[in-house]
């Protein structure tokens, strides 16, 4: 059962309306102050706030900004219950973080629709969702509903690429972020003198190019096809006004795009600290695990030699004496400029 605390300082407006809320199903706590209100809400950890604007000493702005500065309840959603509703009032609570605003008097129906809205988007919020384009729609659709959903996917033009062509390039400034609809793209970082590394791979599903625009800095990375590629780029200001529409929204969106990123880095300390031998095997385990299909065949990839040793982080002749270690091996399989890895368990334990 959800929790919901109503502040508010008439009686018989608190009386009448938490009433109605028990009987919708929720457990209800009640505050006839603000002062009170904020302490409850910090003892009890409510599902949901409603609270009055006008009331002696601490006034609903009070409240709502005291709680926001409260990392535990920062993300509680907080409805504005009052008689006032000039726009330069609402305009007020929705600056400071408030999630809706109703007016006295209100319909029982409206109250209920706004508290079951602002719950769902609250339930939504905690999921983990994929990072890939089925779960950016749904977390789009439950956050923000199917209109806002079928604005941010409509008409969005996938853009053709050939093998080897760049999407973006380091130091140039981001209008947008991408999505690889099919394709692989290599994410690389340049040494100042010219040495590539790769920091990324992306296959299908993946987002990128986001980092650089939160951040509204010059990109820091450059992004380039490994094959043929179809990619979707979504404007700066669609993916802004997304992300920033709501408070909780932009903590959930940007750790839901950001999951990666701590995996990024201990790959990176492993290729900083590992041995060749140790670095190749990571390597090809990276791709078959990124690009692998559900085939039960033996993974199989045609990767230029130059890019296999930019993931790995060495020269291309020590790469290649590597994989000839490996084939002597039988670890892997080279024909005709492709990799087959032929003994996975073995290579995973090289990587280790």
């Amino acid at each position: 059962m959800k929790k919901i605390l109503l502040i508010e300082d008439n009686l018989d407006v608190r009386e009448n309306t938490a009433e109605i809320l028990e009987l919708a199903n929720y457990k209800v706590s009640t505050a006839p102050d603000g002062k009170e209100g904020v302490e409850m809400a910090r003892k009890e950890k409510p599902d949901l706030i409603i609270c009055d604007i006008m009331m002696p000493g601490l006034d609903g702005y009070g409240v709502l900004h005291m709680l926001s500065k409260d990392t535990d309840m920062s993300a509680v959603p907080f409805i504005f219950l009052t008689a006032k509703a000039e726009r330069s009032d609402m305009r007020k609570g929705m600056d400071l973080g408030a999630d809706d605003y109703i007016t006295k008097p209100f319909d029982k129906t409206e109250l209920l629709n706004a508290i079951e809205s602002r719950l769902k988007r609250a339930d939504a919020l905690k999921k983990d969702y994929q990072p890939d384009f089925d779960g950016l729609s749904h977390f789009i659709s439950d956050v923000a509903g199917d209109a806002a959903l079928k604005k941010f996917l409509d008409g969005k033009k996938v853009n053709h690429y050939k093998k080897k062509e760049k999407i973006y390039q380091e130091h140039h400034y981001p209008n947008g972020i991408y999505y690889v609809k099919n394709g692989k793209v290599k994410i690389t970082k340049t040494h100042t003198y010219g040495k590539e590394l790769i920091t990324d791979l992306l296959k299908d599903g993946d987002f990128f190019g986001y980092v650089s625009l939160l951040e509204e800095k010059p990109y820091i990375e450059s992004a380039e096809t490994l094959e043929e590629s179809e990619v979707i780029f979504i404007p700066k200001e669609e993916f802004c006004n997304l992300v920033y529409s709501n408070h909780a929204v932009t903590k959930n969106f940007i750790r839901f795009l950001t999951k990666g990123v701590i995996d990024k880095q201990e790959r990176l300390l492993e290729l900083a600290y590992s041995s060749v031998r140790k670095r190749t095997a990571e390597a090809l385990v990276l791709l078959q695990d990124k690009y692998k299909t559900t085939d039960t065949s033996p993974f199989t990839m045609a990767i230029a030699r130059e890019d296999l040793a930019n993931i790995v982080g060495t020269a291309t002749e020590s790469l290649i004496r590597t994989l000839s270690d490996f084939k002597e091996e039988k670890l892997i399989e080279i024909k005709e400029g492709k990799i087959k890895i032929m003994n996975d368990e073995k290579l995973r334990t090289l990587k280790a």
